[in-house]
C-alpha cells in the first residue's frame, strides 16, 4: 500500500542502510524520515517546521534551553531554525520525523490543547 509505512519495515531498511536517518513517504512538502541517533544526535536546527512521533524508546529531549523526558508514542513541534537535539537516549530509540511547509516554517499561533498557554510564532 502506498500510504502505509510499517515501522519494523523501516526501521530494519534503515539498519541496513547502516544510516542514522532515512526518508521514506514524501508527497507536497511533507517529507517523513525514521531517525534512529547513535551514542549522540550530530543534528543542527533545520528549515522547515517539523514533527517528532516517538517510535521507540525513552529519552531527554532538548528545544532551545528546555528539556523533557520523551518515550515512544509522544509527539513533538520544532519550529524551523529552532536549536534542538535528543541529549539522552535508550539503545533502542528511534523517532518519526515529519517536515512540512514552507522554508523558514509557518506563522500563527501555536495551540497546545493541553496547555492553556498558546505560544505566537513570527
Amino acid at each position: 500500500m502506498r500510504h502505509k509505512v510499517a515501522f519494523t519495515q523501516a526501521l530494519q531498511s534503515l539498519t541496513q542502510a547502516g544510516k542514522e536517518f532515512k526518508t521514506f513517504f514524501e508527497h507536497g512538502t511533507l517529507s517523513v524520515e525514521l531517525y534512529k541517533p547513535q551514542l549522540t544526535d550530530k543534528q543542527n536546527p533545520h528549515e522547515r517546521d517539523e514533527v517528532y512521533l516517538i517510535a521507540s524508546g525513552q529519552g531527554v529531549f532538548q528545544l532551545e534551553n528546555e528539556t523533557t523526558l520523551v518515550q515512544a508514542g509522544d509527539f513533538l513541534f520544532v519550529p524551523a531554525h529552532a536549536p534542538h537535539k535528543f541529549i539522552q537516549f535508550t539503545d533502542d530509540f528511534s523517532t518519526w520525523v515529519l517536515f512540512y511547509g514552507p522554508v523558514a516554517g509557518e506563522k500563527g499561533t501555536i495551540q497546545n490543547f493541553t496547555s492553556d498557554s498558546p505560544e505566537e510564532i513570527k
